[in-house]
């Protein structure tokens, strides 16, 4: 049984090794420039080939194939020996490739290679004595157990690197393009729509009928105008035409935020709520600057 749990176990890594560089593409094909493999085409080619044999050889090991255990203990041998001249000729931190692009050369990716090959060539050594219904249902179980475990793992990075792409992404305000709308520090015929209060900002939001953007964003609209800070109008491109004309508005959803005595401080088209958030933050600023 000993011997069954291994090579499944021995098996899935090596799958599990083809499938990070299949999903790997372009950039686990550019690893393999570590070893010297700098032309596309042949990155390329041993690319395709080394997918192709991890993933055969991977199911006939776990299968209990002798041959291929004793083929995939050649390969990782090689896998090995590659890795350790990599490091030898001062490569080490670059990428591998062995799962992915994620990877890099150094002792303890040589020291895994080397211990898939032992293993791989002990495998068949191991004896093999056929599992009972009961030994079977064991294995699944545990394989099912260890398969949920590996798809958390692979949510929770999946997971974090979305959360990493989105701190490295800076985000965008609300697009303020002079000329386009009432002019920024001029005060606007809109402050007669509002009863203005010192320390409050007004903000005016035009939005359309037609607008499919605006029908989404309006309870994110709405949600503003419970801000102590801010008195919010919404001026409909139909109902509130004249307010339109007053303010030049170009589109909706389209923002402007006003001072207490009727200035312009921010403006601008947007799309997302932080958008919006971001003529109200451009509008405290501003506002802050002038009082300084």
């Amino acid at each position: 049984m000993v011997s069954v749990v291994v090579c499944l176990v021995l098996g899935l890594v090596m799958v599990a090794a083809a499938a990070s560089k299949a999903a790997g593409g372009s950039a686990a094909r550019a690893a393999l420039a570590t070893y010297g493999l700098r032309s596309p085409r042949l990155a390329f080619a041993v690319w395709v080939a080394l997918i192709g044999t991890e993933l055969v050889l991977g199911i006939a090991v776990g299968a209990g194939s002798t041959l291929a255990a004793n083929a995939g203990a050649l390969l990782f041998a090689g896998a090995t020996a590659v890795q350790v001249g990599a490091i030898l000729s001062g490569r080490t931190g670059a990428p591998c490739g062995c799962f992915g692009a994620k990877g890099t050369v150094g002792k303890a990716s040589a020291g895994r290679a080397a211990a898939l090959a032992a293993a791989l060539a002990l495998a068949p050594v191991l004896p093999r004595t056929e599992p009972s219904t009961d030994q079977w249902l064991a294995i699944g179980l545990a394989a099912a157990l260890l398969g949920l475990i590996a798809l958390a793992v692979v949510v929770l990075a999946l997971a974090r690197e979305v959360g990493m792409l989105r701190l490295s992404v800076a985000p965008k305000g609300a697009l303020e393009v002079a000329h386009e709308g009432p002019e920024v520090g001029a005060r606007s015929a809109l402050a007669t729509r509002f009863e203005l209060a010192q320390g409050r900002i007004a903000l005016a939001v035009f939005t359309s009928e037609g607008c499919g953007m605006c029908r989404v964003l309006a309870p994110a609209i709405a949600a503003f105008g419970r801000h102590p800070s801010v008195i919010l109008r919404t001026f409909d491109e139909v109902g509130d035409a004249d307010a339109w004309a007053a303010a030049d508005v170009p589109g909706s959803p389209f923002a402007v935020a006003l001072d207490a005595d009727g200035t312009v401080l921010a403006k601008g088209t947007f799309n997302t709520g932080a958008q919006l958030e971001s003529v109200l933050a451009t509008a405290e600023r501003r506002r802050g600057a002038v009082r300084a």
